[in-house]
């Protein structure tokens, strides 16, 4: 088994690859069904829009349990400390997605246009709340979080939910917000034709754009107006993990001192860039495929970028320094990363070739004709 150091640096990547695979898979049919009400102007191309993931919508939310569930288990203390600081943006959250189970099961019941357009908005903010909300929390991160840990681990939050919606945090949610429409705008490229697939290539190409400028705006407000913290030195009591025994200092712009140190971590916001650029120049080509590579790259890099930038820290505090919570110190016992890992290596895999298979099995153009001939039998 692996030693005790090795195993936090592993659950720090898995976590970040759970992430990123709860963006790449939930995150389309989240955009999609944002735009669902601007791309289907008919109420059969509306249900083309659910039925391109109505498959696997379900399915693709399993990743945000399985995410917030390894977060649980690894570092108890960060999930503690987010779950009571971001409690009314969670709940927020929470509700919003109530909306989404009960629209794509409900929405279709009655052929009545006032009822299913009611539906149709619910179905688009209970997505729209969310890929917003995530983005602002992660800005949030990058500004501290306003909390502190007394010597008994007991947390203390003295911040408010409309705190949480400052000018930055706010440029962060439109990174998210766009990015992830941009990936259901390509992905309804990839399974649409005639005039939804026409929509969705102008909605990728404008929302392509937009998440390209606040990606950039986002990353320069980071570099020269806000300052990031850093590890100054660690007291060892004897092995024994402490989140107190740590100096850190706020003199680190711009959080770029990880990208300072290790170069090779800069590849993470050329590829953002580039997956931007890509998704633009295959909406512009006709080349879905393309596309959707390249929302699919943007995610990636979006989310590294952010990754890198904090590394150590998982919750920065802004009122007490040395309360913040970091990937060394404010984690799970040896015995329990070595269990999750083994399960993690036997499972995950096993998931990984379910889900790719559902998709093959159930890959395909999704046309309004087949919705007319199906009026009962689809979402």
């Amino acid at each position: 088994m692996f030693d005790y150091e090795t195993l936090k640096l592993i659950w720090w990547v898995l976590v970040g690859v759970l992430l990123i695979g709860f963006a790449l898979t939930d995150g389309f049919d989240l955009g999609a069904v944002i735009l669902m009400p601007l791309i289907g102007r008919t109420d059969s191309e509306r249900r083309v829009v659910l039925n391109t993931i109505g498959p696997h919508w379900e399915g693709n939310q399993v990743w945000l349990v399985t995410a917030a569930g390894a977060l649980f288990a690894a570092w108890p203390i960060v999930y503690a400390a987010s779950f009571s600081g971001f409690y009314w943006a969670m709940m927020l959250v929470l509700f919003a997605l109530f909306a989404r189970p009960l629209g794509f099961d409900y929405r279709s019941k009655l052929d009545n246009p006032n009822w299913r357009s009611r539906w149709d908005w619910a179905l688009c903010l209970g997505s729209f709340v969310p890929a917003l909300v995530f983005g602002v929390a992660f800005g949030n991160l990058f500004l501290g979080v306003p909390f502190m840990l007394d010597n008994t681990m007991r947390i203390s939050y003295t911040g408010n939910f409309w705190g949480l919606l400052n000018p930055f945090a706010i440029l962060a949610g439109l990174v998210s917000l766009t990015m992830l429409m941009t990936h259901g705008a390509t992905w309804l490229m990839m399974r649409t034709d005639k005039q939804v697939l026409q929509r969705s290539r102008t909605a990728t190409q404008i929302l392509s754009t937009a998440y390209l400028i606040t990606f950039i705006a986002a990353g320069l407000w980071l570099w020269f107006g806000i300052e990031g913290y850093s590890v100054i030195s660690v007291i060892d009591f004897n092995g024994a993990i402490d989140p107190l025994s740590k100096v850190v200092e706020q003199n680190n712009p711009g959080w770029m001192a990880n990208y300072t140190q290790y170069p090779i971590m800069r590849i993470a916001p050329i590829v953002g860039i580039i997956g931007g650029v890509l998704a633009l120049l295959g909406a512009t080509i006709n080349r879905s495929a393309l596309a959707f590579l390249g929302s699919s790259l943007a995610i990636s890099g979006t989310i590294c970028t952010a990754g890198f930038a904090l590394f150590p820290f998982l919750m920065p505090s802004s009122i007490d320094f040395a309360s913040s919570l970091t990937m060394w110190d404010a984690v799970s016992s040896h015995k329990t990363l070595g269990i999750m890992f083994i399960a993690a290596a036997i499972f995950v895999p096993i998931i990984l070739v379910y889900t790719l298979w559902s998709y093959i099995k159930m890959w395909g153009t999704v046309k309004v004709a087949d919705i007319d001939g199906d009026p009962h039998g689809l979402y």
